[in-house]
């Protein structure tokens, strides 16, 4: 995150709520580059959070392929969902023993102009199955896209990255409810 600071990017991440540490979370939010993940990361690490990933990121970025392969995190094959959902029940599983929390971007990939997908709601309700008791905490995220509009170079200048967490939600509803719920909090705070 520092390095980019270097290219007058400023990063807001705000977080209203008193979010406990000792139960689990699963953390939802919108997707819109690679740089949604190092502030997840930092502003977010009392709760030590475990990502699903897309199985290419395992191999070929230096400590962070590494990371995901070992630091509790799960590799999901999207073209395989036995072994998807497989991962997804480890991770909740995780969770659930460990006060740990995962995150999970249910549009699936990210969105190039900053316009949120429609939410993909297998993995999520898998995540919410296998940790009965976790917090779901939905984040929104704006601009994270513009760093990356051109490509990897040149980078975006200027931008200002903007974290938004929403009140978490007991994990107690039918999950479409829990979901849908979570879906337009989200979107309603993204700014394409």
């Amino acid at each position: 995150m520092r390095c980019t600071n270097i290219l007058g990017t400023r990063y807001t991440f705000e977080n209203q709520h008193e979010i406990p540490t000792d139960r689990p979370l699963i953390i939802v939010s919108n997707h819109q580059s690679m740089y949604d993940i190092p502030p997840i990361i930092w502003y977010m690490r009392k709760h030590h959070p475990k990502f699903v990933s897309k199985m290419e990121l395992g191999k070929g970025i230096p400590s962070v392929s590494f990371n995901l392969r070992h630091g509790g995190s799960v590799l999901i094959n999207r073209k395989d969902p036995k072994q998807s959902i497989a991962q997804l029940e480890k991770l909740g599983t995780y969770i659930e023993k460990h006060n740990r929390s995962a995150v999970i971007f249910p549009e699936g990939t990210r969105s190039r102009n900053g316009i949120p997908k429609t939410f993909r709601t297998t993995g999520l309700k898998v995540l919410m199955q296998n940790a009965p008791s976790a917090l779901v905490v939905p984040i929104s995220i704006n601009n994270s896209w513009k760093l990356l509009r051109y490509g990897k170079f040149p980078m975006g200048l200027g931008n200002h990255l903007k974290f938004k967490v929403h009140k978490p939600l007991e994990n107690q509803e039918p999950p479409e409810k829990i979901i849908a719920q979570v879906e337009e909090q989200i979107t309603k705070h993204v700014k394409p």
